[in-house]
Parts: structure tokens; C-alpha cells; sequence
């Protein structure tokens, strides 16, 4: 069976680049499952080219937007978004960005620039609003390195002039999703708060 590069979802097509990640969150829909709504995301095959999937998005406008999310942190690809976001913006079409904030560290260099070039928008997954209480729940793998590097990676974001906004997942309770609104407040970027998927 074909691994699935694209999978459409409502209005959106999301890009699944990649199987890597730098968490191991404890809320993650890959946890114990190859599916998501129905589309198979791990790759067994290897991840795709830029080419490979620009050829299943033959009209980018056909939907409300690109989206770079699957079962892995997209920013580990960063010259395959860059192909496909060009071949998208080309064609007249949106991109957005669903990130755990890691990718400044993953690429050993600030993205953000790069990112407001590519990006319609940037969603950072926050999740918890401290270092301690982020460990526990997104099981980094850069350790307490993890929580800062997020923070630093969207600041970074906003002092861009990228598009972006926080979002924590409802699992977390009222009380946590007040404290990171707090942080984002801080920071000075947006916070959204999205329902967990079982």
C-alpha cells in the first residue's frame, strides 16, 4: 500500500513529510494507532520529495489551505516545505504551519525568517504553561532544553513578523489553559485552544 504524502480533512489538505519527532507526547493521536481518520500517516517507505507531493496537489486553491502536519514534526524539512510552499504561493494557494516550536533547535540555526517567507501562518503547540509541567506531559527529547527553546522559537516568530498563535490542547484543564494564556499574553502572541482527539 502507497504511504500517504497528502490527506484531506474539511476544507484543508495536510502534508504528512515526515514521521520524526523531537516529543513523545503522552495526548498524541499516533500514540498506538498508524491511522488518523481513517488516512494511514507512518511512512514505510521513506518521506516524500518535494516533487512527490506536488504532483497530489495539482490545484492548491481547491482548498482553504496547505496545512504541514502529519505524524511527525514538519520542521525537520525544511527545504522540502520551501519547494512546496513556493509551488503553492505560485499557484495562488494558503500555507500554514502546525509546529511543536523545536525546529529552531532541530536545524541549529533561527527558522523564523525563513518561516515568514514560507508561512501564511504558524501554529505552536504550548501545551503547558512551564518547563517542569511540559517534560512531564511532551516527554521531549531535548529535556528542560525543550520548554525554552519553544519560547525562544516563538519569539522569534513574532519579532518576524510571522503569522502565528499558540494553541494547548483541552486535556489539560481550565486551570493550566489559564496559566499558558497568561504566558502567551507575555510573549504577546495569540493563544487557541483545540479539543483532543481520541
Amino acid at each position: 500500500m502507497k504511504d500517504t504524502y497528502t490527506y484531506q480533512i474539511g476544507n484543508n489538505l495536510y502534508v504528512n513529510l515526515t514521521n520524526r519527532c523531537t516529543n513523545a507526547c503522552t495526548f498524541c493521536v499516533r500514540n498506538g494507532k498508524e491511522d488518523y481518520f481513517g488516512h494511514k500517516l507512518w511512512l514505510k517507505g521513506g518521506e516524500p520529495t518535494a516533487e512527490q507531493v506536488i504532483a497530489e496537489i495539482p490545484d492548491p486553491t481547491a482548498y482553504s489551505e496547505i496545512v504541514f502536519c502529519g505524524f511527525g514534526e514538519p520542521t525537520y524539512r525544511m527545504d522540502a516545505m520551501q519547494k512546496i510552499c513556493d509551488y503553492v504561493h505560485g499557484k495562488g494557494g494558503k500555507t500554514r504551519l502546525n509546529t511543536n516550536g523545536h525546529g529552531s533547535m532541530i536545524n541549529g540555526r533561527d527558522i523564523a525568517p525563513e518561516l515568514k517567507r514560507m508561512m501564511d501562518g504558524v501554529n505552536i503547540s504550548l501545551n503547558a504553561p512551564d518547563a517542569r509541567r511540559y517534560e512531564k506531559l511532551c516527554r521531549p527529547q531535548y529535556k528542560t532544553m525543550a520548554f525554552d527553546g519553544l519560547l525562544f522559537f516563538a519569539r522569534a516568530c513574532r519579532e518576524a513578523g510571522v503569522n502565528c498563535w499558540f494553541s494547548v490542547v483541552d486535556c489539560i484543564g481550565e486551570e493550566e489553559i489559564a496559566e499558558c494564556r497568561a504566558l502567551a499574553d507575555e510573549i504577546g502572541i495569540p493563544l487557541r485552544v483545540r479539543e483532543m482527539i481520541d
